[in-house]
């Protein structure tokens, strides 16, 4: 555990749940985290439940790197999660969840990463095996969200293969530069896009943030 302004958070590998640890523990939390599997990796952090505080101590650790979520939260939606990739200071990627329900559907969770190339959060969070999310530009997008005055298209990233396979519909495009994955449980919730969401970059929103509502079961990723 390492300490980001007031929380007590838990480093990471953004690509696998294996512990990390420091190759220079001298060197503080900003200097290189390695893992067994992976290398020397940026550490991913994530803090131990989502509150409003701890998402203010994110906004600050990923300071300015977009942090979408979708705007405006439905009624009984809350924010269940949340985690950053980087040192504090520097944004690789990030990541949110939002968790509801829906008519069709019963419980939804809905998780948002936006990060750099090769990164691995998204394909973590997915449960895909490669980096990146290896889509098909050139095919039709399955659906667009939209993000500010621009509409993203977004095409389906198979899982096919892959342990729980059935469970989520994953979707995925480029955002300002960045990768952008959409993970839906249950699979069928992958529907309530075509309504075309509007995702919001909340990393400078400010006093607004007040009004979200945190708390609630995670889910495991």
């Amino acid at each position: 555990m390492v300490t980001v302004g007031t929380m007590a958070l838990a480093h990471g590998c953004p690509r696998c749940s294996v512990p990390i640890a420091q190759v220079d523990p001298a060197a503080g939390p900003d200097g290189e985290w390695s893992c067994p599997d992976h290398g020397v990796v940026p550490p991913l952090w994530r803090p131990p439940e989502a509150t409003y505080d701890a998402f203010a101590e994110h906004l600050s650790a990923s300071n300015g790197f977009p942090t979408y979520l979708p705007w405006p939260l439905s009624p009984g939606w809350r924010v269940t999660d949340f985690a950053a990739v980087g040192h504090r200071g520097t944004g690789f990627a990030t990541m949110t969840c939002c968790s509801g329900t829906s008519g069709l559907d019963g419980p939804v969770d809905v998780l948002v990463v936006s990060e750099e190339a090769g990164t691995g959060l998204g394909s973590r969070v997915a449960g895909t095996p490669r980096a990146d999310p290896g889509i098909d530009m050139s095919s039709a997008p399955e659906v667009r969200v939209r993000i500010g005055i621009q509409a993203i298209p977004l095409w389906v990233v198979s899982t096919s293969g892959v342990p729980g396979e059935w469970d989520r519909s994953v979707v995925a495009g480029e955002a300002n530069g960045c990768w952008l994955w959409m993970v839906l449980r249950p699979a069928s919730a992958v529907l309530l896009l075509g309504d075309e969401w509007i995702l919001r970059d909340v990393s400078g929103l400010g006093p607004p943030l007040v009004e979200l509502p945190f708390g609630g079961a995670p889910p495991p990723w």
